[in-house]
């Protein structure tokens, strides 16, 4: 499902002009803002994405504050080196870490003190629609984006680092997946989308994917819009919708409708 903007009275607009990148500077301090920090050897892929649309709107007036630690200031010797062979052989390098934990103790001093640290690791536990929900609920979130063959395990147990997973594959950074976790969890902060409703008819909002959606015209190509939709009558859609929710999760996520069922059987 995709989000659609509605302006809001009193809101500040984006200016036309206005680079992605400097929302990040140009957003005005809000006691209780959502704080969101990422350590990272990309500074410069920040916002990206992020600064635009909804989530670029909410950055500039202050709903939520975007700021980047950049790991490489932090490295060793006159190259500033931050990776170091792995010990006991093997491919690849690994991030120091003396260098990383550098980063996090000046990341740390900059964030409130309940904010979680994640580390994106393909490894770690999958994100979902409902880690998503508690981050939003969170004062802000630190986020660390992995390079090459990932993080020294020692600072990971040190500082009792989360491991989150986008999923069962492997990117070359944990930028990209640093702004997907942080979109997912921004459009719920209140007042990001302009339809609060959007969020709880969504996929995953209650355990199933969303239903078919469809718009004007009423016929296209022709396929026609399923007449229950255009009858007027609430209770027939609400019910079509559901039943339609449930036969997709069923056929494409058969993961998701175990544990639908599961907790339905439970009375949760």
């Amino acid at each position: 499902m995709t989000d659609t903007p509605q302006r809001a009275s009193g809101r500040k607009t984006i200016r036309p002009s206005l680079k992605p990148r400097e929302l990040m500077t140009g957003a005005p301090e809000l006691a209780r803002a959502f704080q969101a920090q990422v350590i990272t050897l990309l500074p410069d892929a920040f916002p990206g994405v992020l600064g635009h649309s909804l989530t670029g709107r909410a950055l500039q007036d202050g709903l939520w504050q975007l700021s980047t630690v950049n790991l490489r200031e932090f490295g060793e010797g006159k190259h500033r080196n931050v990776d170091d062979t792995p010990a006991g052989g093997g491919a690849g390098m690994v991030l120091r870490p003396d260098v990383m934990g550098q980063a996090i103790e000046h990341a740390r001093a900059r964030m409130p003190a309940r904010a979680p640290l994640i580390y994106l690791s393909p490894r770690g536990r999958r994100f979902d629609q409902q880690m998503a929900q508690r981050l939003a609920q969170e004062p802000g979130v630190s986020l660390i984006c992995g390079r090459f063959e990932g993080l020294d395990q020692r600072v990971i147990d040190h500082y009792r680092i989360i491991e989150v997973s986008l999923g069962d594959f492997v990117l070359t950074g944990g930028e990209i997946a640093a702004q997907m976790l942080l979109d997912a969890t921004i459009r719920l902060i209140p007042g990001v989308l302009g339809n609060a409703s959007s969020t709880e008819e969504e996929s995953f909002s209650n355990g199933l994917l969303e239903h078919p959606q469809y718009t004007r015209p009423a016929e296209w190509q022709g396929h026609r819009i399923p007449d229950v939709l255009l009858s007027g009558n609430h209770g027939a859609i609400d019910a079509w919708r559901r039943e339609q929710s449930e036969e997709i999760t069923r056929t494409r996520r058969p993961d998701l409708w175990a544990a639908h069922v599961a907790a339905k059987g439970s009375g949760k």
